[in-house]
């Protein structure tokens, strides 16, 4: 638990696709329960990528988060345990895809993950929120309720592109809904040591966006891809490897936080 006896709620947000989102989510969640510290993944994007990467068949869910956000089920009804100790999920099916349209004719429609989140606060240290690859209602609510916001980004070309839009969201939902709400963190994905466009895209994000990148590199690796195919985040899948080494560090770099 944080001092408050809240858990840490990081919103996983980037509106680029393919940018290493939910692989870090998956993984560095993965890392974090493997130091012993509860987490729950809330899988906000339509595509269930997180659901299906952390091994859940969401063909025999009975519930998922479209059930807990459109039709007011509790959380915990939800949330299912994965085959990592500490490890826990609250699944995605393709329901969520029409949740944009119908989140918005619902009173107080922002706020309905953060309101969910309240019956189950206490029984987790770290909730990580996988939100979409765009800056719609879900991931409004995903930066209503969190506390921290983390960004990954890719070590390519145009790799900045869309980072000032999804700054002035964050600070939209900063003076509107979440006054606590602030970039915490940005995660260099992808990182290639052979070219020097990913040393100049570092130095470039770290120009950019200054001490809320992270020290730690993500390393651009097979085995972190092919991974998810399996249902298992790379601490399991290949513990030994550069990736799994890699999200270990950047967890110990964010539970010191």
């Amino acid at each position: 638990m944080s001092e408050t006896g809240s858990p840490r709620i990081v919103a996983v947000a980037n509106q680029k696709g393919g940018v290493g989102k939910t692989t870090t989510t998956i993984n560095l969640s993965a890392a974090i329960a493997e130091m012993g510290k509860r987490v729950l993944v809330i899988d906000l994007d339509p595509q269930g990528n997180a659901t299906v990467g952390l091994g859940i068949d969401r063909r025999g869910l009975q519930f998922s988060i479209y059930d807990v956000l459109m039709k007011d089920i509790p959380m915990e009804d939800a949330i299912e345990a994965t085959s990592v100790r500490n490890l826990f999920l609250c699944p995605a099916t393709i329901d969520l895809a029409g949740s944009e349209i119908e989140l918005v004719s619902i009173f107080s429609r922002e706020t309905k993950l953060k309101r969910s989140l309240e019956g189950i606060a206490e029984d987790y240290d770290f909730v990580f929120i996988d939100c979409p690859p765009s800056l719609g209602l879900l991931t409004v609510n995903a930066l209503t309720a969190a506390t921290e916001v983390m960004v990954p980004i890719q070590c390519e070309y145009y790799a900045l592109e869309g980072l000032t839009q999804l700054y002035r969201n964050v600070r939209l939902v900063k003076s509107s809904l979440n006054p606590d709400l602030d970039v915490d963190y940005v995660v260099m994905t992808m990182y290639d040591g052979r070219t020097k466009l990913s040393e100049q895209v570092v130095q470039d994000v770290r120009g950019f966006c200054g001490q809320v990148v992270c020290d730690t590199i993500i390393p651009r690796s097979v085995r972190l891809s092919e991974a998810p195919s399996f249902g298992q985040p790379i601490t399991v899948f290949d513990p030994s490897s550069r990736g799994a080494i890699a999200y270990r560090v950047l967890a110990r770099e964010v539970v010191s936080e």
